[in-house]
């Protein structure tokens, strides 16, 4: 017992003796007038690019794609990286993109850099990344290498086991169109020497926005679209987290959203008070009232979910469930007289994509019922397509349904919707069928 003390004694030690490398070396980066040689070292270009391509994404103002990034920069890389080293690099514009907000809520505006731009970030990302991490919160989870919104949610259902049913829900009012470059440029400033990458990230963030061929200066905000923004983001909420450590409150925060947790509804609204004469005086940002509550954590929603009253587990949020029936509802429409297979195969990424993600909750009960519902769509889908009563009595027969059953439901006045759930239906297409053409399933134990 002695020896595996010291063991973890030992352990422990190293593993502080590691932290402590990683703090001198992030700051060595950081005192670093080189960092415009680093970004620019052929290695970390290599990671860039393969990065761009692999998440590749729309055109920017210049209409390259990603597709052509390779030859431009075979041609014109040498100018760039000179224009980069002597401090000259002039970014382009970036491309004023509108899409609708979760729940109908308006727009999102998102600004999409060329894709030129999208690579240089990316350097500059791969070479800040290692200088911040080591200084960010460690309850801060939003794009981080080695940190997920599953794992922020856990971290409020252990807030919520110690005795905090209170929680104040903070939303900044367009954070990213709101953030002040002075401001952040003066916490980048902090950790970063080099004048041409400090200049760099200011001519990125004052790139200005093409929208309806005008080009409209920005004086304000860091856009979303870049991959230098979520980084910035955090370098500048940093000052939130250390507020809110400095306090020894419970929170979490995920990028712009932010939940603390407390004992009480009075105890929230003093906190929500404070930090919101914080954020407004330290770093110019505002709380939006609308959006902001104090409220027990089963009242709101955090990161798509939400938990039980009794023992906070997790639950899917009633936002995220009515999001994902409206684009199954669109991926399965009835009226294209599509193949069902066809239609599964447009079906299945988008419901895999949504079952790793939903499938961390921990009341499966929902994703059964989720499941039986896609399988009656489609069972609904596949006895319109069959349209006459003779077509569906033979299709029936086919699959095995017993004559009296096959011809009552072949010649019933009930509609697609109702007949899906029938027992005729549910054995002539049960879950084997829909599995064999593709069709994922959010919960393995689901299988009528």
């Amino acid at each position: 017992m002695k020896t595996e003390r010291k063991g973890e004694a030992l352990s422990a030690e190293l593993g502080g003796i590691e932290l402590a490398a990683v703090k001198r070396e992030a700051e060595s980066l950081a005192k670093d007038e080189q960092l415009m040689e680093r970004v620019c070292e052929r290695e970390n270009l290599k990671r860039a690019l393969a990065r761009v391509r692999r998440n590749k994404g729309a055109p920017g103002a210049d209409r390259m794609t990603v597709a052509e990034l390779p030859g431009h920069l075979k041609v014109h890389w040498p100018v760039i990286r000179e224009r980069l080293l002597a401090g000259q690099y002039q970014p382009q514009p970036v491309r004023r993109v509108e899409i609708d907000k979760p729940g109908g809520e308006g727009k999102r505006k998102l600004g999409i850099p060329c894709v030129l731009d999208r690579f240089i970030q990316q350097a500059l990302l791969q070479v800040l990344e290692p200088i911040y991490e080591p200084t960010f919160s460690e309850f801060s989870y939003g794009f981080r290498p080695q940190r997920s919104a599953h794992q922020a949610v856990a971290l409020a259902q252990t807030y919520m086991a110690e005795g905090n049913r209170w929680v104040v829900d903070l939303d900044l009012e367009k954070f990213f169109d709101r953030v002040n470059h002075d401001i952040l440029m003066g916490r980048v400033a902090k950790k970063v020497s080099d004048r041409r990458v400090l200049a760099l990230i200011r001519r990125y963030l004052q790139a200005g926005v093409l929208e309806h061929g005008l080009v409209e200066a920005t004086e304000e905000g860091t856009p979303q679209g870049g991959p230098l923004s979520p980084l910035l983001s955090n370098i500048l909420l940093t000052d939130l987290d250390r507020e809110l450590e400095q306090r020894g409150h419970r929170f979490v925060r995920y990028a712009d959203d932010s939940n603390i947790y407390v004992r009480s509804e009075r105890a929230g609204q003093r906190v929500k008070t404070s930090i919101t004469r914080f954020l407004h005086s330290r770093l110019k940002l505002k709380v939006n009232e609308a959006k902001s509550a104090v409220a027990q954590p089963w009242q709101r929603k955090f990161l798509g979910f939400s938990f039980t009253a009794d023992d906070a587990r997790r639950v899917i949020a009633p936002q995220a469930l009515s999001r994902f029936k409206q684009r199954v509802r669109a991926l399965t429409s009835r009226t294209e007289g599509k193949a069902i297979g066809e239609i599964i195969q447009r079906l299945a990424p988008y419901v895999k994509g949504w079952s790793g993600y939903f499938g961390f909750c921990e009341v499966t009960r929902t994703l059964r019922d989720l499941d039986r519902w896609i399988r009656r769509r489609l069972r609904s889908i596949m006895w319109k397509q069959w349209k006459r009563g003779r077509r569906r009595y033979a299709e029936l027969r086919h699959r095995g349904v017993r004559h009296d059953l096959a011809a009552r439901t072949a010649g019933s006045a009930h509609g697609p919707w109702s007949l899906a759930k029938s027992p005729a239906l549910s054995y002539a297409l049960p879950t084997a069928a829909f599995v064999s053409l593709g069709l994922p399933s959010l919960n393995a134990r689901s299988s009528t």
